[in-house]
């Protein structure tokens, strides 16, 4: 195994990759459409009582969690997996490496949108429906909607479709972004099933946490242009803190010359020095260098040799 490509991975890069950020195209936009379609149909199937309210108490009712005892122990942990706060913590270190090494903030100011986008209509939802969980249902066969609950969509399952989707979003290769995708599908597929499993949630609740995940994932080509610009903020007032002058990423330095000037351009500080040079008197002879001048280079006016100090002219006496 070679290690020098592993360290090389772990050094900074010279420079932000020059990768464009994602936009809002014509499939991305008839996906969020769909899936907006998607969840105001489960809003009212369950608002009206329909056939998915019924699967939901026939599977609450069978209690997963006590037909298949055996892996009680192990989901307990796996849906960890997706908690708000262990999750974000473990993404936002990974990115905050990320930024370091590519120079860069998009990618913790996308994981911040991404998680104030999911808290707010996540959060919205949960406290303007109330539904009540499994565990605190009142009347078999209801929807237990409007009352005092909290757990409609599943924050749970919306979480983890948004914390391991970003990975996927900021993925910088076609192969990475495959990968990371199953991977986040693999994720959020499994910790929304688990909360079933244990009974923390309806049937329901997992279908619209999926939809509301995947609402946020979709939309955040949205944030983008107030991502750049946050992102340029923030370094300009880091420059100024630091007293680095600030200076747009990519601009030509002050002191190379712009490749439109001619190429005497460069050459206009030397003029002054030119000027100053002395005339070569009629008296001097051919081959040498006027006075002042030590070996054909101009002495520094001003500047006195320090072993040899300079001295006033004698005046001269007539005898």
């Amino acid at each position: 195994m070679r290690t020098d490509r592993f360290l090389a991975r772990l050094e900074q890069e010279p420079q932000p990759p020059n990768v464009p950020a994602p936009v809002m195209s014509r499939t991305r936009l008839m996906l969020l459409w769909a899936t907006l379609g998607f969840y105001a149909v489960t809003v009212a199937a369950v608002w009206a009582t329909t056939w998915l309210v019924d699967l939901d108490w026939q599977v609450m009712l069978f209690r997963p969690y006590k037909q298949w005892p055996g892996m009680h122990a192990f989901l307990d942990y796996f849906v960890v997996l997706g908690q708000r706060g262990p999750t974000a913590v473990l993404i936002a270190a990974w990115l905050g490496w990320r930024c370091w090494r590519q120079r860069t903030l998009r990618p913790l100011l996308v994981m911040a949108s991404a998680l104030l986008l999911l808290n707010l209509s996540v959060g919205a939802a949960k406290l303007g429906m109330g539904r009540e969980g499994p565990h605190y249902a009142n009347v078999i066969g209801s929807n237990e909607m409007w009352l005092t609950g909290d757990i409609f969509p599943s924050g749970h399952t919306a979480n983890a479709v948004v914390t391991w989707g970003i990975l996927a979003y900021l993925a910088t290769t076609p192969r990475a972004r495959r990968t990371l995708s199953v991977i986040a599908a693999v994720f959020a597929l499994g910790v929304g099933a688990t909360t079933v499993y244990l009974g923390t949630h309806w049937v329901s609740d997992v279908l619209l946490g999926w939809a509301a995940g995947l609402l946020v994932l979709l939309a955040l080509p949205w944030c983008e242009p107030l991502i750049a610009t946050v992102e340029r903020y923030v370094f300009l007032l880091r420059d100024r803190l630091y007293g680095v002058p600030g200076q747009p990423r990519g601009a030509v330095p002050a002191f190379d010359v712009p490749q439109h000037l001619p190429a005497t351009a460069g050459r206009t500080s030397e003029e002054p020095r030119s000027r100053t040079e002395p005339a070569v008197t009629a008296g001097s002879r051919a081959g040498t260098a006027p006075r002042g001048v030590n070996g054909g280079r101009l002495r520094q006016p001003g500047r006195t040799h320090p072993s040899c100090p300079e001295h006033p002219a004698r005046p001269v006496s007539s005898h």
